[in-house]
């Protein structure tokens, strides 16, 4: 019997160290055999992945990926978190959203594990005179209140100052944020010279007599939701915090007052990495700026999960994109955590999606137990690579929009926006081509699913950065598709004709099944084609069958009526195929012009 040494976890003591280069050549391997001939550095670029900003993802990170010290929680540069305690003491601000005059269902949200309120008041949301009404219950010393009111930010927040007074809230009990964003508001709608004096004066008083309050909010999320990447985030979130100490400073607040009136927005996405290290970078950043300032403060973060990534066919796939978003933003570090609910992109939520919405952090925290340790990613090699990465990404696009002028300047002349566009532009390409699926949308779509309904929401304003959403393009084929079956009783369809038994032909007619349902197509499989009520017709099947029968079957089926035949798998030359599907193609432009040759308007 061998008796191992009593010298701790020494399972692997026997087994000799592997190196870089053996694992290399083990990749060299796996990638010649599929026709790649690459060697050394280059076999493992074949396996990394592009991401936005010109970054690389790395199939592989090691103790050699170097990134700078991130110090400790509570220490500048706050790459682990603005507080040594991070939110081991109970959990980040689990902050719901509220944009209708709805005061039983802040109760039920306040009541059932929401900590902290964010309240779209004004024209776009919330009567400012509703205010008292929708907060009559609401422990107000114990609830902070965060406003996002606009152009009303001054009315909203005298408002809700006064119900702090007349409620009896002791000054230093008040906490939340009054939400002026003049830059973010004029991303959203175009509406330039908002009068700062106001909201100075408002974080002069904050300052001065409400120290749990603050008085801005720097939004990234305009950026974010008009396609923007996450550098580009960063940085116009940079350049608007700039702007802001700016303003303040010349109204007679400190730097060190005027930066602590500023809270930070940000999205979370499912790109779990990416989200973690976009917050810790952001601390990174903007512990920079300040230090530059003369005043190192840590960054306050608010993290909401995107609303770009919303899905409004099968939106409950959104409670999945918005768990793996949460835990993103918790292991990030985000301060507050906003989780909309999975039906936000349909309309007003209804008390279930308000309840599984809330519950995620709930979950999180308490079941989890993910906020028990700070930063949790942290010592990860790829996390502080990335983290590195995207900081010198980040500060990069902020220098660039400093050079013109600052933010405002950026805005105004539209060069932020066609940066934006031409970022979300190279993005839809990918979507088209469903480089980058979107589950339940264009991979593994329900065209008998029942789209679920809710009541309209306010209007979000609008006439100034574009409001962007991943499944758009395949959204408005789904839509020719429903006013088709509403109109004619069907849906549009085609038929697969597959050749050979199922071992050869599953896989592609699985392929060619779920790319023309992600438009709004119904397949049918059964049958003959002249049974089907089809018009069009997809060959599926292996190479070696294809280019045994391809040509014969294509010209049988025209011949008896198919307009316009495709051909799972790559291009080849078959006579009387029409058309190739294949992975990579551009989905949308397949489908699109399928669905004009049938009459699918």
């Amino acid at each position: 019997m061998t008796v191992l040494p009593d010298d701790g976890l020494s399972l692997a003591a026997e087994f000799p160290d592997a190196t870089h280069e053996q694992w290399q050549r083990l990749v060299e391997g796996v990638l010649r055999k599929s026709g790649k001939e690459v060697s050394g550095a280059a076999a493992e670029d074949a396996l990394s992945t592009t991401l936005e900003d010109g970054l690389r993802a790395r199939p592989l990170y090691t103790a050699d990926d170097s990134a700078p010290d991130p110090g400790l929680p509570g220490f500048a540069p706050f790459v682990r978190g603005g507080r040594p305690e991070g939110n081991t003491l109970g959990g980040w601000d689990v902050r719901q959203q509220h944009t209708a005059a709805d005061g039983a269902a802040v109760l039920a949200d306040l009541e059932n594990g929401v900590t902290s309120l964010w309240l779209v008041a004004g024209a776009d949301g919330i009567p400012v005179s509703s205010l008292d009404r929708v907060l009559d219950g609401v422990y107000l010393d114990l609830a902070p209140v965060v406003l996002d009111a606009g152009r009303e930010v001054e009315p909203a927040a005298r408002e809700l100052l006064r119900l702090y007074q007349e409620r009896g809230v002791a000054k230093e009990a008040a906490r939340g944020n009054l939400g002026a964003d003049p830059l973010g508001h004029e991303a959203r709608t175009g509406d330039g010279g908002f009068d700062f004096a106001p909201v100075a004066a408002l974080a002069g008083l904050c300052a001065e007599e409400y120290p749990g309050l603050r008085a801005l909010t720097v939004d990234a999320l305009p950026y974010h939701e008009a396609g923007g990447s996450a550098a580009q985030e960063l940085g116009s979130s940079l350049a608007t915090g700039v702007a802001y100490l700016r303003e303040l400073t010349e109204a007679g607040l400190t730097v060190q007052q005027a930066a602590s009136q500023l809270e930070f927005r940000y999205a979370a996405t499912a790109d779990q990495f990416l989200t973690i290290a976009k917050l810790r970078a952001a601390r990174r950043l903007w512990a920079r700026v300040t230090e530059v300032c003369g005043a190192p403060v840590g960054q306050v973060q608010h993290a909401v999960t995107s609303p770009v990534m919303m899905s409004r066919r099968d939106p409950w796939v959104n409670m999945l994109r918005t768990t793996v978003a949460t835990l993103a933003a918790g292991v990030g570090g985000a301060d507050a955590v906003t989780v909309l609910p999975f039906d936000h992109a349909l309309g007003l939520p209804d008390a279930f999606a308000r309840r599984i919405a809330r519950n995620t952090s709930t979950i999180l925290v308490e079941e989890s137990h993910l906020s028990r340790v700070i930063d949790p990613a942290g010592g990860s090699w790829y996390v502080e690579r990335l983290t590195d990465e995207l900081a010198h990404a980040g500060w990069e696009f902020f220098q660039q929009i400093e050079r013109e002028g600052g933010q405002a300047a950026a805005l105004r002349s539209g060069r932020l926006g066609q940066d934006l566009a031409r970022t979300w532009e190279a993005r839809s390409a990918k979507l088209a081509k469903r480089r980058e699926p979107i589950t339940g949308v264009s991979e593994f779509p329900n065209l008998a699913e029942r789209l679920v309904e809710r009541e309209p929401a306010p209007v979000p304003p609008s006439g100034g950065l574009p409001r962007v959403r991943r499944d758009e393009a395949f959204e408005a084929l789904r839509a020719r598709s429903d006013t088709h079956l509403a109109v004619t009783g069907s849906r549009p369809r085609i038929f697969l004709a597959a050749l050979g038994p199922a071992a050869a032909h599953t896989a592609r007619l699985t392929f060619a099944s779920n790319l023309f349902q992600a438009g709004g197509i119904e397949p049918v499989t059964e049958g003959a084609f002249e049974d089907s009520g089809a018009t069009e017709v997809c060959l599926c099947s292996s190479d070696t069958l294809y280019e045994e029968r391809a040509a014969e079957v294509a010209g049988e089926l025209k011949a008896t009526g198919a307009g316009h035949v495709f051909l799972a798998g790559r291009p080849g030359q078959y006579p009387d195929v029409d058309a190739y599907v294949f992975a990579g193609c551009d989905a949308v432009a397949v489908l699109s012009a399928t669905l004009d040759r049938m009459g699918v308007s």
